[in-house]
């Protein structure tokens, strides 16, 4: 017996219309500033609260990335998950402690942490104050290619769990599977012995051609192994603003301390200013020209940045080139807009608070 399986109309017709579909329900998600007051912390069944700023979870779908925000109340532990992809931890308030695959790092309000994929973590609070962390994750990416896979164990002790998904060091040879086996191994070697913490005390920060200073958080650069996300601060001196740029997105900006705003648009000028404030996210979800400025005549703003540079825009870039998706405005106009970082009455680099 035979079968004949049909759509009934030519591929064509039904990739135009699934390509127009998707482009126009998705231009429905855009969005510019989330603020923290639109965030709703929920009690969950890992026993921390969570909210979400960006994320499906929390009817704001997006692509690459997401970001939520999570409560730790004194003396709460949380549950022990793992998840097939990984997460950057942003503490920003209180004082707490997260275990990864066994081993204990105590952190507070500055604080960051990558939790690899495929490691076991949980977050405990022995301090007599609530503690807070941002998390940004790659699941929405994992999950557009079903690879997105969540496990939780409750309580129980990390001895007693399974280890990270095995493998295969090296096979004899020197054929193309050899190699491949090879190379793997050794991406898979360098990632789990990757870099889990950075401490708001050993930051230091450096002026940019931009107008700001700036510090990464988590990047390659100093030592981390991750999916691609890359975690930096810039800080915007009083009055000041960074020049303007623009990048296919998804990039997310959270507002460490100050108040000022953004201007985003489709061409250098015409484009809209968007307020944000302490807490807030700042969405620039397409190929925007954007430029963030501080409000404040006396105080410096504080945001930290988070992309997928590393990995999914340098993707696109490979495969679109000599198509250009990351662009500066030429130098002498930058420069313009940055002013001169160099003139600025830095402060001294004290660790954030919440509220």
């Amino acid at each position: 017996m035979s079968t004949k399986t049909t759509t009934r109309q030519s591929h064509y017709w039904v990739q135009k219309q699934r390509r127009a579909d998707f482009i126009e329900q998705w231009r429905s998600n855009r969005r510019t500033v989330v603020g923290k007051e639109d965030v709703v912390l929920e009690d969950t069944s890992r026993g921390i609260r969570r909210g979400v700023y960006v994320g499906a979870d929390g009817g704001r779908p997006t692509r690459s990335m997401d970001a939520s925000v999570h409560e730790v109340d004194p003396g709460q532990v949380s549950t022990v998950h793992r998840h097939s992809w990984d997460a950057m931890m942003l503490c920003v308030g209180g004082w707490g402690w997260t275990e990864i695959d066994g081993e204990r790092i105590d952190w507070g309000p500055g604080d960051s942490l990558h939790l690899p994929a495929w490691s076991w973590h949980r977050q405990g609070n022995d301090g007599a104050t609530t503690a807070r962390f941002v998390s940004f994750s790659s699941e929405p990416l994992l999950e557009t290619m079903g690879m997105a896979v969540l496990d939780d164990a409750g309580h129980r002790p990390v001895s007693e769990l399974d280890a990270r998904p095995a493998f295969s060091p090296d096979v004899p040879g020197d054929d193309s599977y050899a190699r491949r086996v090879r190379r793997l191994a050794e991406d898979q070697s360098a990632r789990r012995s990757g870099r889990l913490h950075t401490s708001w005390d050993d930051l230091e920060m450096l002026p940019t051609p931009r107008g700001t200073r700036t510090t990464f958080l988590l990047d390659r650069a100093i030592g981390y192994q991750a999916s691609g996300i890359t975690m930096a601060m810039f800080e915007i001196g009083p009055g000041r603003g960074q020049s303007m740029h623009r990048h296919p997105g998804e990039a997310w900006l959270y507002v460490l301390d100050g108040e000022g705003h953004s201007y985003l648009g489709s061409e250098p000028e015409g484009g809209e200013d968007h307020p944000w404030r302490k807490g807030d996210l700042i969405v620039v979800d397409h190929f925007l020209w954007h430029q963030h400025f501080n409000d404040s005549a006396d105080r410096t703003a504080r945001v930290v940045r988070v992309h997928m540079f590393d990995s999914l825009l340098e993707t696109m870039r490979a495969l679109c080139d000599p198509l250009v998706l990351f662009e500066e405005p030429p130098d002498h106009i930058r420069d313009r807009q940055a002013g001169d970082p160099t003139t600025v009455d830095w402060p001294e680099l004290t660790r954030p608070s919440w509220p």
